[in-house]
């Protein structure tokens, strides 16, 4: 009963929009890095939402790592987590998450949020026991695809200015299910699972996703786990994936803020800071953001904000 209760518990998040965190930022949000950042739609790659330092020149060349995002409810929604892919952004990467950008709201006050669902029962419109993903793993894969045809591309304002060989895969609640599901791709150096993790017994209620456990076995370079605490829905999954993991580097942090992590929070949050630590070490080798997480004294070995667990890291 407990395991269907978890199942059923993130099946919902999934179901339902992306969280957000408590405290949004203006829409001018930049990221603080040295590269203030965009979003935008481009139309050669028309379902997703690319974000990308404003200033392309003054990146340099060949300098911008790749990260693709899967959406909170693996939504259509590209500006889910914007603050987390702009700050990002900002530190000299090309992020990329599925989706378009919204209409802007009216200014209404929002809807009171559906009751939570009975134990064992389906969310209400949705077949019993299943729900469907709205945009697939494969839209991370095609992310990386767009963005090294990019590079290539003469005419694109991203030509030559793209380190193609420095590539991770992420994704929060669904998509980070997204996420593993994409990583065994061999041009993937680092995965970066947020508030997820693989379903306990491999059964995946959500249609469009793979769940099993026997798939972290293939997972290749690094992997990090960035969790929300024992009261993110997600605790019992991403943990149980951490520990079952012992054949590559691994960590796995936990930010006590539950299930909707830091996204909304200005510049992503306690949350992007560790993720971007993460991408500056793992694909371009900066010995200061790896002693983060290396060394019996790491620096998120004592930060108060945070505890990490390690694996083949020292």
């Amino acid at each position: 009963m407990i395991r269907r209760s978890m199942q059923l518990a993130l099946a919902l998040a999934a179901a339902l929009p992306a969280i957000p965190a408590p405290a949004e930022t203006p829409a001018a949000e930049q990221g603080s890095g040295p590269y203030p950042a965009v979003m935008e739609e481009r139309a050669s790659l028309p379902a997703h939402v690319v974000y990308r330092p404003k200033d392309l020149g003054a990146v340099g060349k060949g300098k911008l790592g790749i990260y693709v995002f899967g959406n909170g409810a693996c939504s259509k929604d590209g500006t889910g987590a914007r603050n987390h892919l702009l700050e990002i952004a900002s530190r000299g990467y090309v992020a990329i998450a599925p989706g378009t950008i919204p209409p802007p709201k009216p200014a209404v006050a929002p809807a009171p949020p559906p009751p939570p669902a009975a134990p064992g029962a389906a969310p209400q419109g949705l077949p019993p026991g299943r729900l469907q993903a709205p945009t697939p793993a494969s839209s991370l894969t095609e992310a990386i695809d767009w963005a090294i045809a990019e590079n290539a591309r003469k005419d694109s304002p991203f030509y030559g200015r793209i380190a193609t060989g420095e590539v991770a895969v992420s994704g929060w609640s669904c998509g980070g299910i997204q996420a593993l599901d994409v990583a065994a791709d061999p041009r993937v150096r680092t995965v970066v699972v947020m508030n997820s993790g693989y379903f306990p017994d491999g059964q995946s209620p959500i249609d469009g996703l793979v769940s099993d456990k026997s798939r972290l076995a293939t997972l290749h370079g690094s992997v990090l786990y960035v969790l929300g605490g024992p009261t993110d829905i997600a605790y019992g999954n991403g943990t149980d994936d951490f520990r079952r993991i012992d054949h590559l580097p691994a960590a796995l942090v936990n930010i006590p803020v539950g299930h909707g992590g830091t996204y909304g929070q200005p510049h992503g949050g306690v949350g992007a800071e560790v993720v971007t630590a993460w991408l500056d070490w793992k694909l371009k080798s900066d010995a200061q953001a790896g002693r983060k997480f290396t060394g019996p004294a790491c620096a998120y070995c004592t930060d108060a904000r945070l505890t990490i667990e390690r694996k083949h890291i020292d």
